[in-house]
């Protein structure tokens, strides 16, 4: 008895091994990201940009959200405090995120309370509507990360 029960246990785990290695070898699923960055600390936003790029760089599909001071990332003329230790700035790391398939949006409220218009903003951001905002937040297929 206790032999057919070892060989049936032996079998079993030549039966699940392949299956046990290929989810093993699987990396993160692909993901729909929103990354909602109001911050105005060059070392948040720069941490916010670090980890939108590398999301990106795994497969993840990125949309950015920027509120507030962070709206400032977004614009074409944006120059920003250079963070080490690679000496690039937050700006320039949205500008990496969208050339790697990220997008961008403004919130719906930065444009109207600051003194920039939308020719201002770098080409392919776009200003955020609340509908498909509120929509894409309550997906629950969507990944919302907060800075």
């Amino acid at each position: 008895m206790k032999t057919t029960i070892r060989k049936l246990m032996i079998a079993a785990l030549f039966v699940a091994a392949p299956f046990s290695l290929q989810a093993e070898n699987h990396g993160p699923e692909v993901e729909d990201v929103l990354v909602i960055l109001s911050s105005d600390s060059p070392q948040t936003q720069g941490m916010a940009m670090v980890l939108s790029n590398t999301m990106a760089k795994q497969g993840a599909d990125v949309d950015v959200l920027l509120c507030d001071q962070a709206g400032d990332l977004a614009l074409r003329h944006y120059e920003g405090e250079a963070l080490n230790p690679k000496g690039i700035t937050p700006g320039q790391m949205l500008r990496s995120l969208l050339k790697k398939g990220g997008s961008a949006q403004v919130c719906a409220l930065y444009l109207p309370n600051s003194h920039h218009q939308k020719t201002d903003l770098l080409d392919g951001v776009a200003v955020a509507m609340p509908d498909g905002m509120s929509g894409q937040m309550l997906d629950s297929n969507v990944r919302v990360f907060t800075f």
